[in-house]
């Protein structure tokens, strides 16, 4: 672990942005070198848990600090994490450990509990892989991002129903625009293709990182809301590929999946920068109830 990871946490706390704020980690005051404190914002809840995409930041600004070292191992390439149990706003521990420290590339794991009535429950465990990625504009070339109308000609996530609105303090934290042609569950008409695509941006300014891309995979509502399911949708196991660093502006996302069966789905994310270059995939399982009638 890096000797100077102290220095670097009094950055994050200086930040004016409340992303990084959210992810801000501090040193475990009875814990290790690789112990941390965090606190779970209260308006990052989806329901009553906070947004999963949250927790694989916080767990990924972690490993930062774990693997970047020396070596400057600071950006996550593969992160695979298993959703143990809801996690609550409130105090969060994190404790993280190197696996092997390469030359180009290090591994690592994290562990994200809580205190619940005196006893610490595990929230999230990830394993991840971290390099250096190349910048934006060095990035080989890659797919074609889909066709979808601009932000300005999207619907905004404040037009969501109040139902939902109710239920989902992040969607404050966060500017979602959806494209109108796979927004209709939120009017009762799902397409049921399981599609849902649309554009992110953080509303305080704050530009898009590697460490933002793992919470703009989740950021979007599930797309089992276009399959005509409704009702909790819970992720057991988000593994998530950076392949650049982003460029300045908008993020632009689009969500599929393929197969609903047995309660279970899976969720396919990939996510575009403003030049229109692939930044980040991911693949989720989420657990599903009965449709929506």
């Amino acid at each position: 672990m890096s000797s100077n990871n102290h220095e670097r946490v009094s950055e994050i706390r200086a930040s004016a942005f409340e992303f990084d704020r959210s992810i801000e980690l501090r040193p475990d005051p009875v814990g290790s070198l690789s112990s941390w404190t965090a606190e779970l914002g209260a308006g990052w809840r989806i329901a009553n848990a906070v947004n999963g995409g949250l927790l694989l930041a916080l767990a990924g600004n972690a490993l930062r600090h774990e693997l970047d070292g020396d070596r400057g191992h600071g950006d996550p390439l593969s992160i695979s994490a298993y959703y143990l149990s809801a996690a609550e706003p409130g105090a969060a521990r994190l404790s993280t450990e190197t696996l092997r420290a390469g030359r180009q590339m290090s591994t690592g794991q994290v562990s994200i509990s809580q205190d619940v009535g005196g006893t610490r429950v595990e929230r999230l465990r990830a394993l991840a892989t971290f390099g250096d990625l190349p910048p934006a504009g060095d990035a080989p070339p890659s797919w074609t991002a889909p066709e979808i109308p601009p932000p300005e000609a999207c619907v905004r996530a404040s037009e969501a129903p109040a139902g939902l609105l109710k239920h989902a303090d992040f969607l404050e934290r966060v500017d979602v625009r959806l494209d109108p042609a796979t927004a209709g569950w939120a009017t009762g008409r799902p397409s049921r293709r399981g599609q849902i695509r649309g554009w992110l941006r953080m509303p305080d300014g704050r530009e898009p990182d590697p460490l933002l891309l793992l919470l703009a995979v989740d950021a979007l509502p599930p797309v089992g809301f276009d399959l005509g399911l409704a009702g909790w949708m819970p992720t057991l196991e988000l593994t998530t590929y950076v392949r650049a660093r982003p460029a300045p502006g908008w993020l632009q996302l689009a969500l599929t999946s393929r197969y609903h069966a047995g309660g279970f789905l899976e969720e396919d994310a990939e996510a575009w920068d403003s030049t229109g270059r692939l930044v980040a995939q991911s693949r989720q399982l989420v657990r599903t109830t009965v449709p929506s009638r």
